[in-house]
């Protein structure tokens, strides 16, 4: 942070006093003339971007007062960590040994001011300044129509008046009195909205300012440091434009008269020459709201490139069993793997067995589903099995009314692939069951999710497809010269998918776009018609079991 950007801090740390030219916000501090020169020449420093002095003070002071380095070891940024959503130095690293997120810092703030996140801020000005424009002419139309409907009543009170006794005189005054009163009263109202708004309008437009000066002059690292700072304003203009739009301040007011039947029959007795009603009817301004379709505006970390992954082998151990069909690591590094002849085996970190079951008939694909059970479908009963694998016993069956192959958990529920049904789920807790997808899968089809992304393999047709929790298609991957007959499937921290490839005997990983893809492992590293796979996002560590016998455990990094 900067403590006094208007002085050159060279000289000022040979007690010298001299005013700042530039801004070097890699050094964190300003530069004369003379020291200017020497910034741009010298080695450690000739590739650093610097802005006018001038230019700096237009960043937004709350901008500029961001810490870019840590303000408890006084050291640069170098890390990020996704795990607390925060910027680490590396002597911060030693509180975060448990966090798997951690990311140099330098690749997160490249094309920062280009990413979606800063795009999504400057977006969401624009869509407020707009919804303020909309709104501000929606009440002056209204203005409009209230004076003119006051002026139809006007008039026709007037005509009303000239058919009647000049007896009436004093009550047409007090009618057309209380019509001005009424007027003005809701003009009031109206008036008070456009206040407000004006207000806001002006905020908005000194924001959008700063946004752009933020984008011309600041630093990669203070512009994403200080995104984080925009969102909450953001999402509160946000929130203030739908308040006022949900509330009856943009309710259409209207004005109208009722007059006395008893103007047909003038007797002394009539008291009222009519009476001025008001109406309010919900506004129908439509409204920008791009919301709709994103919950809120999120940093994008930049997505591990699939070509700078790598695979070590951990482990390769023989298991000794055949037709391997589901495979999973379970928390603690023990892995169960399971067979069609109704085998459930447990094994132990070392690769020795812990324990195994062989009354599951017919088990297929096996799912870790937290508290120590894990859920096995059967493609024979069309049923879920949950197995407590602490106490290694059955606990429960759930029939799902439907055939079923691969699975996958999410949030108390196991998404499964129901074949011509397509992807259904079931509740763990009250066994409710929903369709997610009507898209018929081949047999043999697994399914893992990622975040609101669902991701399934169709062996019948080589391909995998990426839809969205309502079961609408984002992309399909299919090409038969890198993947054949894709079986198990499963994805990384950042969205990458991998496949197994029972045919093509390989794994290929997919880019979460289904843009790009990478062959990672093939038969030269001991795949034989390889049938499951898992990763575990807590340990980074990938499982690939061929369909007999051997099974492969890799750390990725």
């Amino acid at each position: 942070m900067a403590s006094n950007w208007g002085n050159c801090g060279v000289c000022d740390y040979r007690q010298v006093t001299k005013p700042s030219v530039v801004w070097c916000s890699e050094c964190d501090e300003g530069l004369c003339e003379d020291c200017k020169e020497h910034h741009r020449i010298s080695k450690s420093s000739r590739n650093h971007e610097t802005v006018s002095t001038a230019e700096y003070k237009k960043i937004p002071t709350q901008v500029i007062e961001i810490a870019t380095v840590c303000k408890i070891h006084n050291e640069k940024y170098e890390l990020f960590c996704r795990n607390h959503d925060c910027p680490c130095c590396m002597k911060c690293v030693k509180s975060h040994t448990d966090c798997k997120g951690l990311t140099d810092i330098n690749e997160l703030i490249k094309n920062v001011k280009t990413s979606n996140a800063f795009y999504e801020i400057e977006q969401a000005l624009l869509e407020v300044a707009e919804n303020i424009k909309r709104i501000k002419t929606n009440r002056k139309d209204n203005l409009t129509s209230l004076e003119k409907q006051k002026r139809e009543i006007e008039e026709e009170i007037k005509q009303t008046r000239t058919k009647i006794n000049r007896h009436l005189d004093g009550l047409q005054d007090d009618l057309i009195k209380e019509l001005k009163a009424i007027e003005q009263k809701e003009n009031g109202k109206i008036q008070e909205v456009l206040t407000v708004l004006k207000t806001k309008d002006i905020e908005i437009t000194e924001f959008k300012e700063n946004i752009t000066n933020i984008k011309q002059h600041a630093s990669e690292l203070q512009t994403f440091l200080a995104i984080k700072h925009f969102e909450k304003d953001v999402a509160g203009n946000e929130n203030f434009i739908q308040s006022i739009n949900e509330s009856d301040a943009t309710n259409q007011a209207n004005i109208s008269c009722q007059f006395n039947k008893s103007l047909q029959q003038i007797t002394a007795s009539l008291q009222k020459f009519g009476k001025i009603n008001v109406s309010s009817n919900p506004c129908s301004l439509s409204l920008q709201n791009r919301k709709q379709k994103q919950a809120q505006i999120t940093v994008t970390l930049p997505i591990q490139n699939i070509n700078n992954l790598t695979l070590t082998l951990h482990k390769r151990m023989n298991t000794e069993m055949s037709d391997i069909r589901g495979c999973s690591l379970l928390p603690g590094g023990r892995i169960v793997l399971s067979v069609p002849k109704g085998e459930i085996r447990v094994l132990k970190t070392d690769g020795s067995i812990d324990f195994k079951m062989n009354n599951i008939v017919s088990a297929f694909d096996v799912v870790f589903v937290g508290d120590d059970c894990i859920a096995v479908t059967n493609r024979v009963s069309n049923s879920i099995n949950i197995i407590d694998a602490k106490n290694k016993k059955l606990i429960k069956s759930m029939e799902v009314h439907s055939d079923i192959d691969g699975a996958a958990y999410k949030d108390g529920h196991l998404i499964y692939c129901a074949r011509q049904k397509g992807l259904q789920m079931i509740s763990l807790s009250d066994e409710s069951i929903t369709n997610v997808t009507n898209t018929k899968l081949s047999n043999f089809a697994y399914v893992t999710t990622f975040g609101d992304k669902l991701f399934h393999t169709n062996p019948k047709y080589d391909s995998v497809t990426c839809c969205d929790s309502h079961g609408s298609i984002m992309w399909t991957f299919c090409d038969t010269s890198v993947l054949e007959y894709p079986l198990g499937i499963s994805v990384d921290n950042d969205g990458n998918v991998f496949v197994v490839g029972c045919s093509s005997s390989n794994v290929v990983v997919i880019s979460p776009d289904g843009q790009r893809y990478r062959q990672l492992l093939s038969s030269e590293d001991g795949l034989h018609l390889p049938q499951v796979l898992h990763y575990d996002r807590s340990a980074n560590k990938l499982l690939v079991a061929n369909r007999d016998h051997t099974t492969f455990l890799y750390e990725v990094k």
